[in-house]
């Protein structure tokens, strides 16, 4: 499974954090209409559609990528050099 990366800007413009997002087992309740509880097993979120494309389900399980669980690890916080200007 491919890891995505997200670069989230913050109100200052020169702060931004980099974080790898990763979707891993499926939690969708598949007796939720019977009044039950019952996953599938699926492990791992595996994309179908072709390399490089958003695909939103599941190859295993059939799935949208929402039922499973996220994973969101922050590879760092960084800030970039502002420049100063000083008034004249």
């Amino acid at each position: 499974m491919r890891k995505r990366q997200v670069v989230v800007r913050r109100e200052e413009p020169s702060s931004y954090t980099i974080r790898n997002v990763r979707y891993v087992e499926c939690q969708k309740n598949h007796a939720a209409g019977v009044g039950g509880y019952a996953v599938d097993g699926c492990r791992e979120f595996m994309a179908s559609g072709e390399e490089g494309t958003a695909a939103l389900t599941c190859a295993a399980c059939g799935c949208h990528r929402n039922f499973h669980r996220r994973e969101v690890e922050t590879v760092c916080e960084c800030s970039s050099p502002t420049s100063t200007h000083e008034a004249a």
